[in-house]
């Protein structure tokens, strides 16, 4: 404070100036001097809290403050009560409003802490708080396919989700997929496997080289029934070289084209088809994974755990292309198999070799179409318009 007795104003003022300060004129210097009293004045700025009630939001709500009457003094922001860490926020351009720019954490509390200035020395301190729901449970989700892999030509992608997605039209709306070059493509869900199923493919097979990336915005996002996403998933990979097998059951024979050539043109077994069980399937499988050595199991053929080698699955109804020493003198010239496509051990180590995850392997020439019944990958048995119908978002 100063002292309106001092020498040095007395004597600026003069006798008469000083004589003449009105009482008025004392209050708005005593009142710039109060200003960084802890005491807000009643008519100082103002807040206000989005969301503005009590109740628990979810994660993913958006929380802002705004100040009327005032501007904020650097520093403004929100913090986990409990551990005492702020989140990230954003300002307006115009100063006047911080939102939160992260989601947050699921059964944490926060409050807003900072202050505003108003007009004339008044100041308000923030006291808004949040709280946000803690869900009964939350849904995780398995991706088919690890970043970076990559892949064959007729790859879908999976999402399987750990239960059943009620909002499925919430939860594909959180699905963003992205290829370079643009490839049209759309999401479709199966029918429950123990859970969501939500598969990706293109309508046609992709260009060989094309970029794939997806993001799915999940976590905090409400699956339907109160149940929450656990957590963000992605995925990027890339399309490899173009291989299709041509598998035509009455040659006998297996082609795998790369591109336009003949890459390998080999002898097989086919199914024998003598009961429906051991007949392979006509339509485009997909190869989902391969092993050097696999021990295979049919009690309907009566075998158990027996070993085969250089084995290629192509659907989960046991369809796999691997040797089979025993066929060989039927390959070329019978189908004797129990669906399977049997091929001699140096050919079957030669198409092992030369597969990867996606490749597709197009039968014809059987009596039994691939279908839902012979397992989770018979999405190219689908045609387009009915995929697009499997959408939940669906037109």
């Amino acid at each position: 404070m100063f002292d309106l007795n001092s020498g040095p104003l007395r004597a600026a003022l003069g006798r008469r100036a000083f004589l003449g300060v009105s009482a008025a004129t004392v209050a708005v210097l005593a009142a710039a001097c109060a200003k960084d009293s802890t005491e807000a004045h009643a008519d100082g700025p103002t807040f206000t809290y989005t969301p503005s009630g009590d109740e628990p939001i979810g994660p993913l709500t958006p929380v802002s403050v705004t100040v009327a009457g005032g501007t904020f003094r650097p520093g403004v922001g929100l913090k986990n009560t409990a551990t005492g860490k702020q989140v990230k926020v954003t300002v307006s351009p115009d100063g006047a409003t911080v939102t939160v720019a992260e989601p947050l954490g699921y059964g944490a509390k926060y409050a807003w802490s900072g202050v505003a200035d108003g007009e004339g020395g008044t100041f308000a301190g923030l006291d808004g708080k949040v709280s946000v729901v803690s869900p009964d449970r939350t849904m995780s989700v398995v991706i088919n396919v690890a970043d970076d892999a990559t892949v064959g030509i007729a790859a879908p992608l999976i999402l399987k989700f750990s239960g059943t997605v009620e909002d499925k039209a919430a939860v594909e709306k959180a699905l963003k997929v992205t290829t370079v070059p643009a490839t049209e493509g759309a999401w479709a869900w199966l029918p429950e496997d123990n859970g969501s199923r939500a598969h990706w493919r293109p309508r046609n097979y992709y260009a060989p080289g094309t970029k794939v990336s997806m993001k799915g915005t999940l976590y905090g996002l409400d699956h339907g029934d109160g149940v929450y996403g656990a957590a963000d998933v992605s995925s990027s990979f890339t399309v490899g070289r173009s291989q299709i097998v041509k598998a035509s059951a009455p040659s006998h024979r297996i082609r795998v084209m790369r591109g336009d050539q003949v890459y390998l043109d080999l002898p097989c077994s086919y199914g024998e088809a003598d009961l429906p069980r051991n007949v392979t399937r006509s339509g485009i499988h997909v190869v989902s994974e391969k092993h050097e050595d696999f021990y295979m199991s049919n009690p309907a053929a009566g075998y158990f755990n027996v070993r085969e080698r250089f084995a290629v699955r192509i659907s989960n109804n046991g369809e796999f292309i691997h040797a089979n020493p025993a066929t060989v003198g039927n390959q070329g010239a019978t189908n004797v198999t129990n669906g399977c496509i049997n091929l001699s051990l140096e050919d079957a180590q030669r198409y092992f070799q030369s597969a990867i995850f996606g490749d597709p392997v197009e039968v014809t020439g059987t009596s039994i179409a691939l279908s839902e019944a012979d397992g989770d990958i018979y999405d190219w048995t689908i045609d387009w318009p009915t995929w697009l119908s499997m959408s939940a978002l669906k037109k």
